[in-house]
């Protein structure tokens, strides 16, 4: 059956969701296509739940680091209790999303969405036209192409263990792996990490990546680096993992940890033009396909930004505006801060360290060991280093890179000073509760 709409919204994570209700309550006529779990990845299988999980690891890990202070016991996590807490969250958020959309005006259809010759969607017996379409369909989990591949578990397997085993394994070295190997380190797993070369965590401050390692290694987690597995054999008592020498680690469970790659092979995009590359959909400064009515948005697209739920958020305030006529100016992102919540966080904002020690006679690069400051030493964090980039001849700040556990709150004070070119002159001038992170913000920029 026909039915036609202003806008058609393919899949309702937080970028399809967010565009879809905005376009509704602008007057339009909109559908939107879900063939998954309503709410998409972020609160059902992503950042949220993996951020409750994450709670455990930091109440632990302050109760470790005052053993001795005033405390006398650490506490153990309850596996099975923390997660269901977890379900807490997550259970509702499917019908919940649904429910609002609706409830906002749009109408909702469930399975999978292609593109026809027609420019049309096919989901189901259904047949959608519209003026426009935007794609919002994410990404899943990558797995390695090796043998015995069939038994890696992925993030969404993470995320629903009923029980932590006793041996745990991570296969790539990215944020997730570093994140999970902290949850299960701290749910009281033997854990490794596997990286097939000697630089993990790669798009982050080599420095402060290899200071995090010596953390979590402290802690007990495994680093296995430069070893490229080509075998998973499963054995009596869980698997083994091999590669083409001498390695073998036996363990629990494996976990493929090596990235994410687009949802979009079931959309047909060829019958409609679309351009795409292997890391997503191509667009041009308006989020605008190579199809002039299709639209794309979120982590299904080729970009170079990071691929993140605020960002996803940010592109589709930016499309509505752009669709409803409000903004006729290309996309153009504020500074993104990038972060791995793992014991203890790391984040960077801007302009890279890197970037600084490449181009001296344009950046002045800051280590500021922050370890004693008042905000650290008095919950006895063992590490607090803070990395400060500002612009020779301005002054101004432009970019930042910070390992300790308040790095996720003090990443985002540095990013809106780098936005509003806020100097250190302005900053002195402001007036913060104290003791408090936000005090320490001058003598990190001065």
């Amino acid at each position: 059956m026909k039915k036609n709409f202003d806008s058609v919204v393919i899949g309702s994570g937080v970028a399809g969701r967010g565009a879809a209700s905005s376009l509704a309550a602008a007057g339009k006529k909109v559908a939107i296509v879900e063939e998954d779990l309503w709410g998409g990845t972020c609160p059902n299988r992503g950042c949220d739940p993996k951020k409750v999980l994450l709670s455990a690891v930091e109440a632990r890990d302050a109760a470790l680091q005052l053993k001795e202070k005033g405390l006398h016991t650490v506490p153990e996590v309850n596996w099975p209790d923390l997660m269901a807490f977890k379900e807490t969250f997550t259970r509702p958020v499917p019908e919940q999303t649904k429910d609002s959309l609706q409830s906002s005006g749009v109408t909702t259809f469930f399975g999978n969405a292609s593109f026809t010759p027609k420019q049309t969607l096919q989901v189901n017996e259904d047949e959608l036209e519209a003026e426009q379409f935007i794609i919002a369909t994410g990404a899943r989990p990558s797995f390695l192409d090796i043998e015995g591949k069939e038994h890696f578990l992925t993030s969404n397997d993470f995320l629903t263990l009923p029980e932590m085993p006793k041996t745990i394994t991570f296969v790539g070295g990215g944020y997730i792996a570093f994140e999970f190997a902290a949850i299960a380190n701290a749910a009281g797993a033997e854990v490794h990490l596997i990286q097939h070369n000697d630089r993990p965590l790669k798009a982050f401050d080599k420095e402060l990546v290899d200071l995090l390692m010596k953390q979590l290694e402290a802690k007990g987690v495994n680093f296995h680096l430069n070893i490229e597995i080509t075998k998973i054999t499963a054995a009596e008592n869980g698997f083994v993992i091999t590669d083409d020498s001498d390695f073998q680690l036996n363990s629990d469970l494996v976990f493929c940890t090596t990235g994410r790659i687009p949802n979009t092979e079931a959309l047909h995009l060829e019958n409609v033009g679309v351009e795409y590359d292997k890391k997503g959909i191509l667009v041009n400064g308006y989020l605008q396909t190579s199809n002039a009515a299709i639209f794309a948005l979120g982590d299904v697209l080729s970009k170079k930004q990071p691929k993140l739920t605020p960002v996803s958020s940010f592109e589709a305030d930016y499309l509505v505006s752009h669709l409803t006529e409000k903004q006729s100016e290309p996309i153009a992102y504020p500074s993104i801060p990038t972060m791995v919540f793992s014991g203890p966080k790391l984040t960077q904002v801007g302009v890279t360290a890197e970037t600084a020690a490449d181009n001296p006679n344009d950046y002045e690069l800051s280590t500021i060991d922050a370890t004693k400051w008042f905000s650290y030493s008095r919950t006895n964090e063992p590490i607090s280093t803070v990395k400060i980039i500002t612009d020779k001849k301005t002054g101004l700040l432009v970019g930042a890179a910070c390992l300790n556990n308040e790095a996720d709150e003090l990443i985002n004070y540095f990013s809106r000073m780098i936005d509003q070119k806020m100097s250190a002159e302005e900053l002195s001038k402001k007036v913060f509760a104290y003791p408090t992170i936000a005090s320490d913000l001058s003598y990190f920029y001065s």
